[in-house]
C-alpha cells in the first residue's frame, strides 16, 4: 500500500501522545502550544508544527480526538487551539460566552469529504441520493447502484467527528445513519477498513486519499482541488482553528500566522489539502 497511507494511520494511532506534554500552566504556557481536535486537520497541524519547531523554541502538543472534543477542550481551557472540520455550533458559542471566552474563528484550508470504496469495486460514481440511501440503510446491495450482487458494508465516522456532522448534513440530510454501519473514530481508521474490505464504502477527507482505496465521483463531479475550492464538488467544506482571543499566547498566535503564511499554506498543499490561496 501507499507509503502515505501507513504514515497517516500511524500518526493517528499515536495522535494522543504526539509531542505529548501536560497542558502548560500560566507561568510556562508561553513556551508550549496545546492543540486538540479534528483528525482531519491533524496531518496539517503535524506537518506545520514539525517545520515550525525547527525554527522556534517552542513545544507543540497535538491531540486528534475529534472536532467536538477539541471545542470542548477550548471551552474547558485545556488547549490553546481547537482544530475543527466544522463550524462551532450555536450552543457551543453560547457556552463559550457564558464562560467569558472570546472565541475567534480562523479558516485554515479547504477540504472535501470523498466517498471511497475498495479498488476492486466497479462502481465509479454515486449521486447524493444514492449515498443517502446507502447510509440510511434503504440501499443495501451494490447491484442497486450498478455494482456486484453483494451486500454493502457501510463505514461511517462517529458522532463526535466534524466530518460526520458535515456528512450528516449534506448527504444524509440530517436523517439517521443505519444502525448496521461500522463507526470509526478517525479518517485513518475508515481508510484502513475500506482498504481491506471489497464490500465496504466509507468517506474521508480529501487529504487522506491514496491508492489503497478508490474515490468515487459525487453527482458525476470528481473530487479535485479546483472543484473543492470553487464549491462545485457537492461535499466541500472549510477547515477551522478556534482560539480564545482573551488568553491567546504570543507563541500560539505566531504559530497560527505561520500556518496562514505562504510557507504554511504550501505545507497544507503538500499534505493533500486545499490551501486558501
Amino acid at each position: 500500500m501507499h507509503e502515505k497511507f501507513f504514515k497517516k494511520v500511524l500518526a493517528l494511532a499515536i495522535a494522543i501522545t504526539f509531542f505529548a506534554v501536560p497542558y502548560a500552566n500560566s507561568q510556562d504556557r508561553g513556551q508550549r502550544i496545546v492543540i486538540k481536535g479534528s483528525t482531519t486537520v491533524l496531518p496539517i497541524t503535524q506537518k506545520t508544527s514539525e517545520e515550525y519547531m525547527k525554527q522556534n523554541k517552542v513545544t507543540i502538543s497535538i491531540e486528534g480526538s475529534g472536532s467536538g472534543n477539541g471545542i470542548k477542550a477550548l471551552l474547558d481551557s485545556t488547549c490553546d487551539i481547537a482544530n475543527s472540520s466544522r463550524e462551532m455550533k450555536k450552543e457551543e458559542l453560547e457556552a463559550a460566552k457564558l464562560k467569558g471566552i472570546a472565541v475567534k474563528e480562523i479558516v485554515l484550508a479547504y477540504d472535501m469529504i470523498v466517498p471511497v470504496v475498495h479498488p476492486s469495486n466497479p462502481v465509479k460514481k454515486l449521486s447524493l441520493d444514492q449515498l443517502k440511501g446507502i447510509y440510511n440503510g434503504t440501499i443495501t446491495n451494490w447491484k442497486e447502484v450498478g455494482g456486484k450482487d453483494i451486500n454493502i458494508v457501510v463505514v461511517s465516522r462517529d458522532t463526535s467527528s466534524g466530518t460526520y456532522e458535515i456528512w450528516h448534513e449534506k448527504v444524509l440530510k440530517k436523517t439517521d445513519v443505519s444502525n448496521r454501519a461500522l463507526l470509526q473514530a478517525s479518517n485513518g481508521a475508515v481508510l484502513s477498513t475500506v482498504a481491506v474490505n471489497p464490500k465496504s464504502i466509507g468517506y474521508i477527507g480529501f487529504g487522506y486519499l491514496n491508492n489503497s482505496v478508490k474515490a468515487l465521483k459525487v453527482n458525476n463531479i470528481e473530487g479535485t482541488i479546483a472543484n473543492g475550492k470553487s464549491g462545485k464538488y457537492p461535499v466541500s467544506r472549510k477547515l477551522f482553528m478556534y482560539v480564545n482571543k482573551s488568553t491567546l499566547s504570543k507563541e500560539a498566535d505566531a504559530f497560527i500566522k505561520f500556518m496562514l503564511s505562504k510557507k504554511g499554506q504550501s505545507l497544507v498543499k503538500e499534505e493533500g489539502f486545499i490551501p486558501l490561496k
